[in-house]
Formats: structure tokens, sequence, C-alpha cells
């Protein structure tokens, strides 16, 4: 197969006209030659960091969606999976990637569950990371999200940092908002990466004490404008990654928008497509062609550098996106689940009480931190109840993997009028969490997924939705394209229920993760991420 277009060559920062030639899926041969041909041939884009169940797609079908964008491969962390159903989950994940052309990355979650004071459907120890990064499909250590472990020098978290280093694979930080002797320490324990900087000054600091940084844009957390300006500067040591994808962004966009995004800044087109398809390949050590021969044939051809509308995407010299249509076929697979618990009664939502004040979680646009709020208690036949006209409404985490009393906080920002919205998909232990106008409301949508053993779901007053998740409780068994519909319907339906969030799910989804903080509510109670303590809802 002999391929021609305009050939950029990233590290020498030049672009000429060429001619690649494929032989058994590696390239054998790249030379100068002249042609007609506009379009411009680069290697394909990565994803440094994602969760891959966060698209609410099983890997074999987040493939078809990401070629289409370019994308060739991710670094995926699979501890929602990992949460729910342990090393089986992992390996579901590896398996069903293997059955398509697109380079999945997996790692070994580090931290299931992320904190002790949640109930996961799973516990990862050493012991057991040690078994997974004995696989050679396992290619690092993921996300140390128990950073106060690393700080504190755990002798849990500690033996997994120390088996990485052992079996030579790197290591993945999350340490939001550490600055300091704090970072330097998280940084010398051999964590390498972080994606979770939401602030400049954090990014630098982290950036110049050694630590490669990720630029992450996702379906809630959103941190590309306040970290790009980093990026001419150090676009060595620099990455692109999504974190979490909804289906109906997936279907949109990628690591392609980024680049576009950066471009349109007028940063140089070499240094971001560094950032976009070499540097991941390079910290990670990954079997990912990066247009030299001898490689494998993973390339793309996209009509111009400015916008990087992909015209064709090969992986291992595969066609697998040809103008507008994906080439990779829906493969087939068993659904796994874990998913125990019995259907709530509205009384079970109550919250009796004679306080004045509460704390109430502040959700925030775009982001994966929350502030703490003390707010005034509605309260109606003793029992706090939402507040409509202030916005305060009534949250619920639900164990999922046993029967035991909700969890109740109060959120702010949510915006609903009406109904409830609920979804098992609840990082990181992935409990049911709702929030709704009225006990009567969050009920019902608990019991709706409660019934189809996971998915998430909208209540109104009129009517009930539900997508349901039927594998682990957080991905579906459809096609990419039908799930990114049905989630863009719901995410219309809360929007018409009253919610002003750009994307209520995604941002719901976060409000039981522990490790961010400042106030967070987990099936065991109201939880403070800045001291790391439970705190009472009622504040006297």
């Amino acid at each position: 197969m002999k391929i021609q277009g305009n050939i950029v060559d990233i590290p020498n920062k030049r672009i000429y006209k060429g001619e690649i030639t494929v032989v058994n899926g590696k390239i054998k041969a790249i030379f100068e030659k002249e042609h007609d041909v506009n379009h411009f041939i680069l290697p394909g884009f990565v994803d440094a960091h994602i969760h891959i169940e966060s698209s609410m797609l099983v890997p074999s079908e987040f493939a078809r969606l990401a070629v289409k964008h370019g994308t060739v491969a991710t670094v995926s962390d699979p501890h929602e999976i990992a949460n729910v159903l342990g090393i089986k989950g992992v390996e579901f994940m590896i398996e069903n990637g293997k059955k398509v052309p697109f380079k999945f990355n997996f790692g070994a979650p580090s931290c299931v569950p992320a904190t002790t004071f949640e109930s996961a459907g799973a516990v990862l120890d050493s012991h057991d990371i040690k078994t997974l990064l004995q696989n050679a499909d396992i290619k690092y250590l993921a996300e140390m999200m128990n950073y106060p472990g690393v700080l504190f020098d755990d002798e849990e978290v500690m033996k997994k940092i120390a088996w990485a280093k052992h079996y030579n694979k790197p290591v993945d930080g999350h340490a939001p908002g550490l600055r300091g002797d704090d970072i330097s320490k998280y940084i010398n324990a051999g964590i390498s990466t972080d994606h979770e900087c939401f602030t400049y000054e954090e990014a630098l600091e982290k950036l110049q004490k050694g630590m490669k940084i990720l630029i992450r844009e996702g379906s809630a957390a959103k941190n590309f404008e306040a970290l790009i300006d980093l990026l001419p500067e150090h676009f060595d040591k620099m990455m692109f990654c999504s974190d979490d994808k909804h289906p109906d962004d997936l279907i949109i966009n990628h690591i392609n928008k980024l680049c576009a995004r950066a471009v349109e800044k007028s940063i140089d087109v070499f240094k971001v497509l560094q950032v976009a398809c070499i540097n991941p390949v390079k910290h990670y050590n990954l079997e990912v062609g990066l247009l030299n021969e001898g490689d494998d044939a993973d390339f793309i051809i996209v009509e111009d550098l400015k916008h990087f509308k992909t015209i064709q995407t090969y992986i291992n010299g595969h066609l697998v996106f040809d103008k507008d249509k994906a080439l990779i076929e829906s493969v087939s697979f068993k659904n796994i689940n874990n998913f125990n618990c019995d259907k709530k009664k509205v009384s079970d939502f109550k919250v009796a009480s004679s306080a004045n004040k509460i704390r109430v979680i502040e959700a925030l646009e775009g982001q994966l931190v929350t502030n703490e709020l003390i707010e005034e208690a509605l309260i109606e036949n003793e029992n706090i109840i939402s507040n409509i006209e202030k916005d305060i409404l009534k949250m619920t985490v639900v164990n999922r993997y046993n029967n035991e009393k909700p969890a109740i906080a109060f959120i702010k920002n949510f915006g609903l009028k009406e109904g409830a919205i609920a979804s098992s998909v609840g990082h990181d232990s992935h409990n049911i969490i709702a929030v709704g106008v009225s006990d009567e409301a969050i009920c019902k949508a608990v019991n709706l997924l409660i019934e189809n053993k996971g998915g998430i779901c909208a209540i109104s007053n009129s009517e009930e939705k539900v997508m349901p998740l039927p594998i682990a409780g957080i991905m579906s068994d459809q096609e990419g394209e039908t799930v990114g519909k049905l989630y863009a319907e719901l995410d219309l339906v809360a929007k018409q229920l009253g919610s002003k969030l750009q994307a209520p799910y995604m941002t719901l989804s976060f409000m039981a993760l522990l490790v961010i903080p400042s106030l967070k509510l987990s099936d065991k109670g109201l939880f403070n991420g800045n001291t790391f303590k439970f705190t009472p809802l009622e504040v006297n």
C-alpha cells in the first residue's frame, strides 16, 4: 500500500510532499515525492488519560467513535469497572479491547476503593497490583489518588508504587491543589504525571519540579483555558487528555478538538502535535507508531492543520475510518455486573432534624472541586426538604452492593424545578447517586435504576426516562451512536427539568468522588475532602 500526502515530520518541524509505503502493518519506507495531493499525513492522536467506562461504552464501541476523530490509542485507567468487579472487570476491558483494531493501553488501578470512606464492589491490594503489573497488557500504575497515603508513607500505597518501579512501569498521579513540600514528596515517591491541575500556577510548579502535566478537557472537568498558555514553553512535558468523556461528546470530537483550539491561539502546530501525538507514546512506552520507517503503520490523514478534520485513520496498516464512516465492526460480548440492593421506600430519604443551618455542597461548572456552603435548612414535618426557590436540593448516595440506609446531603447549582435525575455512574465506587426536588421523586429515580441493575434516568411529573447500563452498572451493551443519542436525550430532559449545568449527569457522577475537595457525599455520609474526614450535615 502506498499513500501520498503532505507528511508532517513533528520532531524536525518539517512538512514535505511525500509517499509512505506500508507492508504487513508496518511502514516500510517514507520518501519525498512530488504529487498533487493537498491533505496532510501525521501520527494518530493519543488520549493520555481516560476512563473508557465514562463514555458508557465498552472499549470496542468506544474505538468505533474515537477513530472518526483521528484517535488511534488511549492510555486507559479501568478503575471504574475495577471498583465494581475488581480484576475480573479489568480483564473484561482488556479482552473486549483486543477484539478491535485500536490501541488501548490499560493501567493497574491503584486505588480500589478510592478511599476507605465508601463502599465499593471490590478491593485491589498490593498483591493484586503486582499480579496486574506482571501482565504485559498492563502498561502503568494508574492514578495514585490516595495522595495522603503517599504523604504519610502508607505501607500498602508504597508497596503498589514499589511494584510499578520493579516492573519499570510509569506511575500516574492525581494531586489536585497539592503544592510546596507536599507535591515535592509526592513526586519524589516516583509519581510522574498529573491531570488534576486547575490553575496555571499549580501546573507550573509541578512542571518545574519534574512532573509531566496533562491538559484535561472532558465532559465535566475542563482545564484547557487555565493551562494552555504553558504549552509553548513546556510542550516537551505536556499531554492532552479527556479523563472522562460522555458518549454525546465523543460523537462530536476528541483530542483533535484540543489541537484545533490550541492552533487557534497561534501556538506552533508542531508543539501542539508533539503534545497530542508524540509525548504519550514516549512517556508510557506505547506500541504506537510515530510515522517513522519500521514503525507500526498508525497514522491519520487530515484535511488541514487548522481544524484537523480526519479523512482517514490507519491502525497497524488497517484502514479503520474512511470519509465519515468507521470501518470497525461491532463485536459480541457477555454482560457482567454487580448489583445487589433492594428497592427503597420514600421514608428512607427523610432527614429528621430541627437544625437551622446545614452544610451544602456547591457544584461548580466545569470543575470536579466543590465548595462548602452553610445555608438555612428548609424543614417540613420535621424533615429537611429540597428548597427549590434557593436551588438547595436533596441529594442521595445509595449503596448498590448491600442493603444499607441511603446517605443524604444537599447540593446547590443543579437547578431542578421538578422531578429528579439519578445515575449508577458515581465515581469511584459507582453507587447510585440522585438529586431531586422531593423525596418521592428521588425514591422513584433510585428504584428505576435498581430495577434496571444500573443506568441513568430522569423523572418528571409526567414521565420516566431511563438508559440501562447493564455492564457493571456503568456501561451500555448498545452501539456507540445509539448510546450517544440516548444520553443526549436524557441530558436534554435534565435541562428541561431546570438544570443549567452543561453536563448535569457528568457533574452528578463526581459528587461522590471523595478524593476531590472540598465537600462530597459517599454512601456512608457527608465527607470533607480537605480534612479527609466525615462531617455532619447539621451545623449547630
